[in-house]
């Protein structure tokens, strides 16, 4: 967890993701990365320089196998307060809608279903679980298919729902997290979505690790280069 919680701490103090006093919602599905998170925030509470409180979010996307129960239970012994938020999400992406290209909507729902319990909740703050690989492979599918130079931040004010989001984890990569996770014997749940595995992301996946392999240290060259706001301006550095 050394680095875990290391990675968690320098994008802590170079993005201001947490400030004093914020109430933060945890959005957890059951995943091994924001699982990760959810253990991890429950100990950098310990030495972390400001002091705040959190909460996890789960949303029951509407699949019939979906069962919340192990991370319940790894909650509740850990001191989490851990809220299920029944939705109809997989119903609207699936059936009525019927998309052919699935993540992008569902991506959306969740993200607003996310929001809007947090806010009932009385947090300020979101934080999701999106991981180094994550960020750079959004980068991919940003300029391949839409043309343009974006990919996820360490911190976004959301004007229409009042909340920043954070992404505490973007300087960890993946592979730590499986580590970490297959070490801690952590309550990971299986993706019930039909579309696991047969996405543009998962070609980005396929191709970043190909890059990978192939150029050693490449994967943290192109972390640095998002870095670089004065270069790129992808990454602001938090302001004082």
């Amino acid at each position: 967890m050394k680095k875990v919680l290391g990675c968690i701490r320098r994008a802590c103090a170079d993005y201001r993701l947490i400030d004093p006093g914020d109430r933060i919602a945890l959005g957890v599905s059951g995943g091994k990365d924001s699982v990760l998170l959810m253990h991890a925030m429950r100990l950098y509470r310990y030495f972390s320089p400001v002091p705040f409180t959190f909460l996890a979010v789960h949303l029951q996307l509407g699949f019939p196998v979906t069962d919340a129960s192990p991370l319940k239970a790894y909650a509740r012994e850990n001191g989490v307060p851990f809220h299920v938020v029944p939705t109809d999400i997989a119903a609207v992406v699936f059936d009525i809608r019927k998309e052919k290209n699935p993540c992008s909507l569902c991506a959306k729902l969740r993200r607003g279903a996310l929001n809007d319990h947090a806010k009932r909740l009385g947090c300020n703050k979101v934080a999701l679980a999106h991981h180094m690989d994550d960020a750079l492979e959004t980068f991919f599918l940003s300029l391949f298919y839409e043309g343009r130079v974006y990919t996820l931040s360490p911190r976004s004010y959301l004007d229409r729902s009042g909340i920043t989001l954070i992404r505490p984890m973007l300087y960890l990569p993946e592979k730590h997290i499986a580590s970490a996770v297959r070490r801690l014997s952590l309550p990971v749940a299986e993706n019930p979505c039909p579309a696991d595995g047969r996405t543009k992301r998962q070609e980005m996946k396929a191709l970043l690790g190909r890059i990978a392999a192939e150029i050693p240290g490449a994967k943290e060259r192109m972390l640095h280069a998002l870095q670089n706001t004065e270069a790129y301006g992808l990454w602001d550095r938090a302001k004082p």
